[in-house]
């Protein structure tokens, strides 16, 4: 499952990421308990969790190689939706969130941003990913204007800023799986984009 890590900054800028090779990461008994543990050990030796990153995403990366059950966690897609989301761990003091998420092909997602960083692994299928950025005016404060498409294949590695803004889309004709990280949201911080009266609103 071998795929390409990629990070998108907060400007919609995507680059490629040196990842671990899977061999290396192969590990007994590597169960979700145990990389909950090393992803807050590594959130607790920083003050700015998105520095982190790197790490994280090699913990996550293990994670996949290692756990047939989270890869067994999905859900088939709202038919009416086309999204069907699987919380795989909340807990309340601990400010991490898991979980699966699956989309009918042709789904796309609102442009949002998350207020807080984030890690997705493609499990299945295909997905789209549309970054903007900022572009502010006088008039329209929350203006935002596309910066380019990512398209990502099962065994690739997302990761982003709580300011990057994206837009996803299963394409294909399978539905596509994904697997989510997600730190503390900041609700303040977090928008939903409309680029036809270059509005935003809290989401």
């Amino acid at each position: 499952m071998q795929g390409q890590d990629w990070f998108i900054s907060g400007d919609g800028k995507h680059q490629i990421c040196k990842s671990a090779r899977d061999w290396d990461l192969l590990r007994d008994n590597y169960r979700l308990y145990r990389f909950l543990t090393e992803v807050e050990d590594v959130l607790n030796q920083v003050e700015d969790e998105s520095t982190c990153l790197p790490q994280l995403r090699m913990l996550v990366r293990r994670l996949m190689i290692n756990s047939y059950w989270v890869q067994s966690q999905v859900l088939e897609p709202d038919p009416k939706t086309g999204t069907s989301v699987l919380l795989l761990y909340d807990e309340l003091g601990f400010p991490l969130t898991l979980q699966t998420v699956t989309f009918a092909p042709g789904t796309t997602s609102n442009i949002h941003n998350h207020g807080t960083w984030g890690i997705v692994a493609i499990l299945k299928g295909q997905e789209k990913n549309t970054f903007w950025r900022r572009n502010p005016t006088d008039e329209f404060p929350d203006k935002i204007e596309k910066v380019g498409e990512l398209n990502l294949q099962p065994g690739d590695l997302i990761s982003f800023t709580p300011e990057t803004i994206h837009q996803v889309q299963a394409v294909g004709n399978e539905p596509t799986v994904t697997f989510n990280i997600y730190g503390e949201t900041d609700p303040k911080e977090r928008f939903e984009f409309y680029v036809t009266n270059h509005l935003a609103k809290k989401f």
